[in-house]
């Protein structure tokens, strides 16, 4: 059995993209986001909030649903495609 670690697939990239994208929409800093997961009972360091939108973590299903309900959306909003804006060269995202 190998300790190999798994990447970060092109949903988890989606994702984080979608994280950063609704955090900077609703104004909020990493630091305001990770304090609204701790209110919600998923305790959050800003580090780990910061790399997860960075990609360099794995998001779990729990911070999934945490991060989704302080941002005010449907998890699956954070793993759906956003709709494409005209001018917006975030396409694929």
């Amino acid at each position: 059995m190998s300790n190999r670690t798994v990447g970060i697939g092109p949903a988890g990239l989606h994702t984080a993209r979608a994280i950063e994208h609704l955090r900077l929409v609703r104004g909020l800093t990493q630091h305001q986001l990770a304090a609204r997961c701790s209110a919600l009972g998923r305790p959050m360091a800003n580090t780990a909030r910061s790399r997860t939108e960075r990609a360099r973590r794995r998001c779990d299903v729990d911070d999934l649903v945490a991060i989704a309900t302080a941002l005010g959306v449907s998890p699956t909003t954070l793993l759906l495609p956003l709709p494409s804006v005209p001018g917006d060269d975030r396409r694929g995202c």
